[in-house]
C-alpha cells in the first residue's frame, strides 16, 4: 500500500514496521489532522489509537527543529509512555525527530535535563506533567500538537483539573483528544478546551478518502 501526501521517512518507517494497509478510522481522519484542525477520535482499540497518534505527530513535525517540545502527548500511564516512544522510534525511524517520555517513576531533575537538550515530542502523565510545567518554564510557543489519550479513562478519576491546567498553560494550538467510549463528560471537556472540533468513530463510514491513500 502507498501512502500518498505521507512523509516519506514516515512511509518507509511504516513499511519497515509491517503496516501494510490503514484502518478505515485512520483514513477518515488523516487529512483533517494533518490540516491541523481541532480532533476527537472515539476508538475502543488501544493499539489502533497508539497508530494514529504516532503516524499523524510525525507526519505533522516531520523532522527535528530547535530545541522545544513541538508536541506534548499526555497518556494515563507509565506503560503507554513506554508503548508510545516504542512506536515513536520505530514507525520515525528514518526521521530525525526526537522523543521523550515521562512519568512518575522516572526522575524530575534529570527529565528536566533531558528535555533541556532539544526534544521534538513529550510524552507523559497529567501528575508529572503538571509537576514539570509548574517547577519548569518549558518554551510552549513552538508547541504545534497538544495530544490526549484515553480521555475518558482519565475524566473518570477525576483528572479534569490537571487537564484543564495544561491546556491553559499552552494557549492556541492543535488539540487533538483520543478516547476509547462517548463517555458523558467527553463533550463537555471538548467544549470548554476547543472551538470547533472534527470528530471522528469506529461506526463512521460515510466517506472514501482514497485521496489520502492508493492501494
Amino acid at each position: 500500500m502507498k501512502l500518498k501526501k505521507i512523509n516519506e521517512d514516515l512511509k518507509e518507517g511504516l513499511i519497515n514496521a509491517g503496516l501494510t494497509e490503514p484502518t478505515q478510522i485512520l483514513k477518515e481522519s488523516f487529512g483533517t489532522i494533518k490540516s491541523g484542525n481541532d480532533v476527537v477520535i472515539v476508538c475502543e482499540d488501544a493499539n489502533e489509537r497508539e497508530d494514529i497518534i504516532v503516524i499523524n505527530t510525525i507526519q505533522r513535525l516531520e523532522k527535528e527543529f530547535l530545541e522545544s517540545p513541538r508536541a506534548l502527548i499526555i497518556v494515563k500511564d507509565k506503560p503507554q509512555v513506554l508503548s508510545l516512544l516504542d512506536k515513536f522510534n520505530k514507525y520515525g525511524k528514518y526521521t530525525s525527530l526526537r522523543y521523550f517520555g515521562v512519568h512518575e517513576k522516572t526522575n524530575l531533575d534529570e527529565d528536566k535535563n533531558n528535555i533541556s537538550l532539544g526534544i521534538d515530542v513529550l510524552i507523559g502523565t497529567p501528575e508529572r506533567l503538571n509537576l514539570m510545567f509548574g517547577t519548569a518554564g518549558f518554551d510552549v510557543n513552538q508547541l504545534k500538537m497538544f495530544v490526549i489519550d484515553t480521555l475518558d479513562d482519565l475524566l473518570r478519576v477525576r483528572l479534569e483539573p490537571k487537564l484543564y491546567r495544561l491546556s491553559e498553560s499552552i494557549g492556541k494550538t492543535q488539540r487533538f483528544y483520543l478516547s476509547s467510549s462517548e463517555y458523558e463528560r467527553l463533550d463537555s471537556f471538548v467544549d470548554k478546551t476547543m472551538l470547533d472540533s472534527f470528530w471522528f468513530t469506529n461506526e463512521e463510514n460515510e466517506e472514501d478518502f482514497d485521496d489520502e491513500f492508493e492501494d
